[in-house]
């Protein structure tokens, strides 16, 4: 079967969803990728171990090699894990219409690297293998509880992916191996996701299930092959309004990759404008002034007042988990208004325990904008296109989100997207700041900088290089990674590991594994 192709062709119109994604994803060979597509996945290599490295020099990070290893362990499922947790730890991860799909999709392919000889065009391959698949089952979920890391399935379908399209396993391997990977998801609880470090499992946990499955399979076990469609499956379980349809729409021309939103801060999606906004305002005020503030005024949607909601009680200062961290408007806009920025040194002591980040993130106070809000809802991303897929159902599960009144303005009719070529991700904001002697300042960001848009698709490489740069990646290591589908088996593998071993900028390595916890076994025992 040809890649660019429709879902349909050659294929058996009553095979089950994962079936005829298995067929096309199995088949898809580097000549299939379209330029852009090859340029958006090297991006995504790039910044997804700019992640990786970020996480590695964080407090957090260091816990977490302590428990699992380096990203470097021998073990290639061992390695996926740690990478999927290290990735998932900051909020700094890459996301696309739908999911934050990286955490499988680019760690298990640089994870086994070696292990399937992977040369640069069969990893970047894999990765929109990974990608596609990931995308596609998430969106068709997308309108139900669960929330962007919460949403365990979306690294199931991908691990899976992304590992057997590395070793050219057949379709039939993908189909019971998706079937026994999404047999018992994991449904993550707000509670711990925003009150604890757990959080940062989210990712590792359902990556090392699809890897287990993938095992389980390939010795001869069968998963159900109408997982995701039978009543009792998936998207029945975890959709209020399913979008089976959206699993294969358009495989080989509706390129899920091309929505990618590269996160330029470690700080929650519905943050980003906001945090843009302050980084205006700093520029423009000296320190005095930003002592001397007396009111932030941030105009935002209705999602981004309802994700800083939901983290609100979980705020203690300097005490706060980092994903209540994350999706504070008022802590992210104070660190902006003072610094200029949001960096991954921003969730650690002692920016977090900053005195006069905390006063001002106490003067923020939230508006709800309907005009905001409906430009979310145009947008691609997080919401629009769903609602779209969905039709009727569509708009009826806006009306019960928002209201009758709302949804009716909101205005998201219209017909599925044919091609994601114009995609965008339109999450914006204002700020107000009003100082104590009468003066007024304001800024606005209709789309955030890396967000999916035109102007992203114009300087998504320039934005991944100056992450890179930004964790301490040598320009050596960059000007490889952008050569990458150029590279043979045993250049991607010396180059990976040397961009996981250069020398941090809060450490002079990256942390050491001690072989004893990997078993469990005390110091001394």
């Amino acid at each position: 079967m040809n890649a660019t192709g429709t879902a349909g062709r050659g294929q058996d119109p009553g095979a089950s969803l994962t079936r005829r994604l298995a067929e096309w994803a199995a088949s898809l060979r580097h000549p299939d990728l379209p330029e852009r597509i090859e340029e958006y996945a090297t991006s995504q290599v790039m910044s997804h171990l700019a992640v990786v490295r970020s996480s590695l020099g964080h407090p957090l990070g260091r816990k977490l090699v302590r428990a699992f290893g380096t990203p470097l362990a021998h073990d290639p499922c061992r390695a996926a894990q740690v990478m999927a947790a290290l990735s998932s730890c900051l909020y700094y991860e890459d996301s696309m219409y739908a999911g934050h799909v990286t955490h499988a999709s680019v760690g298990v392919p640089l994870a086994f690297r070696r292990d399937q000889r992977l040369d640069g065009r069969a990893l970047l391959t894999a990765v929109v293998a990974a990608n596609e698949c990931a995308a596609r089952v998430t969106a068709a979920g997308v309108l139900g509880p669960l929330r962007g890391q919460g949403t365990s399935y979306t690294q199931l379908m991908g691990a899976v992916a992304a590992r057997l399209h590395g070793a050219g396993a057949p379709a039939e391997l993908w189909t019971d191996a998706w079937g026994l990977a999404l047999a018992m998801p994991p449904w993550p609880l707000r509670r711990a996701l925003l009150g604890s470090e757990a959080k940062v499992l989210s990712a590792a946990t359902p990556v090392r299930t699809a890897l287990d499955a993938c095992d389980a399979a390939a010795a001869g076990l069968r998963g159900a092959d109408d997982i995701l469609e039978h009543p009792g499956g998936l998207l029945a379980k975890f959709s209020h309004v399913p979008s089976p349809e959206a699993v294969t729409a358009g495989l080989g021309t509706r390129w899920h990759t091309e929505t990618l939103t590269f996160k330029i801060h470690p700080a929650g999606a519905y943050v980003d404008g906001a945090v843009d906004c302050a980084a205006q305002l700093h520029a423009r005020l000296s320190r005095e002034d930003i002592r001397d503030i007396e009111e932030i005024v941030v105009s935002a949607a209705r999602l981004t007042i309802a994700m800083d909601q939901e983290g609100a009680p979980y705020i203690n200062r300097e005490r706060s988990a980092i994903m209540a961290l994350n999706v504070s408007v008022a802590y992210n806009v104070a660190t902006a208004l003072t610094t200029g920025s949001v960096v991954p040194a921003d969730l650690a002591e002692p920016a977090t325990a900053d005195p006069l980040r905390w006063s001002l993130a106490d003067r923020v106070r939230l508006e709800y904008d309907a005009g905001l809000s409906r430009e979310v809802l145009r947008a691609t991303a997080p919401l629009g296109e769903a609602l779209r897929q969905a039709g009727e159902g569509g708009r009826q599960w806006l009306a019960d989100f928002m209201g009758e009144g709302a949804a009716a303005a909101a205005d998201v009719g219209g017909p599925p997207s044919a091609t994601f070529q114009e995609a965008d991700k339109a999450v914006g904001a204002r700020l107000r700041v009003t100082l104590r002697d009468g003066r007024v300042v304001t800024a606005s960001c209709r789309r955030p900088r890396g967000a999916a848009g035109p102007e992203t698709r114009d300087t998504h490489r320039e934005l991944v290089r100056d992450k890179l740069a930004l964790s301490g990646t040598s320009a050596e290591v960059m000007d490889g990674l952008e050569r990458l589908a150029s590279l043979d088996a045993r250049q991607v593998d010396a180059l990976v590991s040397r961009a996981l071993s250069e020398p941090l900028p809060t450490s002079e390595s990256p942390p050491t594994f001690d072989p004893l916890l990997e078993s469990g076994l005390p110091h001394g025992a």
